[in-house]
C-alpha cells in the first residue's frame, strides 16, 4: 500500500469525482452500495446530510466504523437487506455490481431511488478480445503513469476477477433497466452509468 502526498489513489478512487458530481442539489439521503471501508461514503457525507453505507464484508465494515463520522454503516446483503423502497435521493456504487447479478442489482438500486433521485455507478466489466485490446493497453499505460505519480492504494475488500459481464452486456442492461441512462466506458478499465429516476 503506497500513497503520494497522503492521498489514496487507485482506479476506483480515480472516478469518485464522477459519482460526487452526480449528486443532485438538495439531496438529503444517500446510499453507498458495496461501501468497503467507507471512503466514498465519507465523501458523500460532505454533500449529503444522511448517508447509509452497506457491505457484505465484515472486516471492511469494521474498518469503516473506526472512522469518526456519522455514516450509518450496515453489515448486510444489499439485495436482501430491508431498505425502504423509494427512500434515497442518491444511490451510488463503485466496483460492486460485478459481485452480484448485475441485472438484479441495477433493478434494486432503481427501486430504492425516490422519483427525481440519481443513480451513479462506476463498475468493472469483462473485456472481449481482440477488439478491446488497444483500449485496454492504453488504459494500462495510463494507469501505470498514475501509479508512478500518485502511488497505489490496495483496498482491503474482497475481489472478483474476471467480471462476469462484458462491457456491451452492461450497456444493454443499463438501457433495459434504466431507460434514458447515460452509459460511458472509461479509459482506466471502468464504465459508468448515471440515471435520474423520472418523476411520477
Amino acid at each position: 500500500m503506497t500513497m503520494r502526498n497522503g492521498r489514496r489513489w487507485n482506479h476506483n478512487i480515480h472516478y469518485h469525482p464522477r459519482i460526487l458530481r452526480a449528486v443532485p442539489d438538495g439531496a438529503r439521503r444517500a446510499l453507498d452500495v458495496g461501501c468497503g471501508e467507507g471512503m466514498l461514503a465519507r465523501e458523500l457525507r460532505q454533500a449529503v446530510p444522511h448517508v447509509t453505507a452497506i457491505d457484505l464484508d465484515a472486516p471492511s465494515i469494521g474498518q469503516a466504523r473506526e472512522h469518526p463520522d456519522d455514516v450509518d454503516y450496515i453489515l448486510g446483503d444489499f439485495l436482501t437487506h430491508p431498505l425502504e423502497p423509494a427512500s434515497f435521493d442518491v444511490v451510488a456504487s463503485v466496483a460492486t455490481l460485478h459481485h452480484m447479478d448485475a441485472a438484479t442489482g441495477l433493478a434494486r438500486m432503481r427501486d430504492l431511488l425516490r422519483p427525481g433521485g440519481v443513480l451513479a455507478v462506476v463498475g468493472l466489466a469483462r473485456s472481449t478480445m481482440p477488439g478491446d485490446l488497444p483500449r485496454d493497453l492504453a488504459g494500462v499505460a495510463v494507469g501505470t503513469l498514475h501509479r508512478a505519480l500518485k502511488g497505489h492504494w490496495q483496498h482491503p475488500s474482497p475481489t472478483v476477477w474476471p467480471p462476469p459481464v462484458t462491457y456491451p452486456q452492461m450497456r444493454a442492461l443499463a438501457a433495459e433497466i434504466l431507460p434514458g441512462s447515460q452509459y460511458r466506458r472509461h479509459l482506466l478499465l471502468r464504465y459508468s452509468i448515471t440515471w435520474r429516476k423520472p418523476q411520477e
